[in-house]
């Protein structure tokens, strides 16, 4: 017997009426904020009412791969306690747009290969699986899902189902989860924006689970990431409060989609020319440029040096090695103070400025070396990839990986660096601290 899931959450959390639907998706469709060309397999999407997050998690479902054919949806498990996950034993979900059939095969191998149960009582009244349903019926010709409710479970449990499957490329994965909950709006924004920085940063050794109702999807997802070296790209952020104006108790909604590759790898594919224009207009605004409609990768931290050079020779270099501020923010800052604050230069004139190449280099996190003796540290820096930062005590300089140009021999790179310091070239201790960094070059 063919068995059909009527809808629990139509004329509540989105129009039961067809075509109230259709002109309300059709009203998100139109105000598309096409900030990314880039097509992912994994998105995170919020699933509050349609009224509230439902342009936010139509842009994020939107950034999903057209060409995939089965959706795994993983969510939270709201009204019913679930101990484990738990998976619809429906064989089509009904929506006013008509049925999505399930992929009844990969159901059968997630309940028999990793313990997923049949639970059809847990889906009865839940919203944040179906909620996603009319977008994606919008957004894909063809597709089959596979809802997956996740109660008192491990993050590594999400992050197995995403591993093994994600070698088909037919397969896409959304995480469907809310952000903080219940919070005035400035505090609401804090709590969001450190969840925010902790799914960029792919580290969810800190988050807690209040932080979202869907944490356990997210953290799995994020540890998938991880493991792959991949990076989760900020699509849009917002709370409830900015659409109703009821700043009181909020709800904070964020998308991010999958990219297969480092952010910094992203920016440069697809952003070169952002870069270097906020850059430029920046020094031609004496600093106070603030770009409009950039897209949400640059409100992620980011670290960035930016050089001036006029015939081949320096003319400024100003940077930032730790990323403490929006990325859009540090480029506009150190593009102005590259050419009016280098205290080795005059300031650029608009005659120089008109003949100056200007080159970014955007930063990876440093990461901390470990090493017995100095030449156990030379041993694992890797000339013309390696940015490098050494500390002892007050004494502290950084060069680019664009320095090994210059200085192509190890030992010649180190001890230069000492120097800069302020340190003698054939120095070293206990207290010697390295940091190795990569860094994606616009020019």
């Amino acid at each position: 017997m063919y068995k059909v899931k009527t809808p629990s959450v139509a004329g509540t959390f989105y129009p039961e009426n067809k075509e109230e639907l259709l002109s309300q998706i059709a009203d998100f469709k139109k105000n598309l904020k096409k900030h990314y060309t880039y097509t992912s397999r994994a998105v995170i999407v919020p699933h509050a009412g349609y009224y509230y997050s439902g342009q936010l998690a139509f842009e994020g479902l939107n950034c999903l791969d057209k060409k995939v054919e089965n959706i795994f949806i993983f969510a939270p498990a709201h009204r019913v306690f679930v101990e484990g996950a738990a998976l619809s034993g429906f064989d089509a979900w009904e929506t006013p747009l008509g049925d999505v059939e399930l992929n009844k095969e990969i159901n059968n191998e997630l309940n028999e290969k990793f313990g997923c149960v049949f639970y059809n009582e847990a889906f009865k009244d839940e919203h944040a699986i179906e909620v996603q349903l009319p977008l994606l019926q919008k957004t894909f010709e063809y597709f089959k899902i596979i809802p997956v409710l996740v109660g008192r479970e491990k993050a590594s449990k999400i992050t197995e189902i995403i591993s093994h499957y994600w070698g088909d490329e037919k397969n896409a994965f959304v995480i469907s989860s809310d952000l903080s909950h219940f919070l005035s709006s400035p505090d609401a924004k804090k709590v969001d924006l450190t969840t925010a920085q902790m799914i960029e940063e792919v580290d969810m050794s800190s988050f807690h689970p209040e932080q979202a109702c869907g944490s356990v999807g997210i953290c799995g997802l994020c540890d998938f990431a991880g493991l792959k070296g991949y990076s989760l790209i900020r699509v849009g952020m917002l709370n409830s409060g900015d659409i109703s104006g009821d700043n009181s108790r909020v709800v904070g909604y964020g998308s991010w989609m999958l990219y297969e590759g480092e952010k910094n790898k992203f920016i440069k594919e697809y952003f070169s020319d952002f870069v270097l224009d906020t850059c430029r207009k920046s020094i031609e605004y004496d600093g106070k440029y603030s770009p409009e409609n950039y897209a949400p990768v640059f409100d992620e931290l980011g670290a960035c040096f930016v050089t001036l050079e006029i015939g081949g020779n320096l003319r400024g270099c100003i940077g930032s090695i730790l990323a403490y501020e929006p990325l859009v923010d540090n480029l506009v800052k150190n593009a102005y103070n590259s050419a009016f604050s280098d205290p080795r230069f005059p300031p650029v004139s608009k005659e120089e400025f008109l003949k100056t190449e200007l080159k970014v280099s955007i930063l990876s996190a440093p990461v901390k070396m470990k090493f017995k003796d100095e030449n156990d540290l030379l041993s694992q820096i890797v000339p013309f990839v390696d940015g490098l930062i050494i500390k002892d005590g007050r004494y502290q300089a950084v060069y680019l990986p664009s320095v090994w140009e210059q200085l192509p021999d190890k030992e010649d790179f180190l001890n230069s660096l000492k120097q800069k310091s302020g340190l003698p070239r054939d120095y070293f201790s206990e207290t010697f601290e390295a940091f190795r960094f990569g860094t994606e070059y616009i020019f």
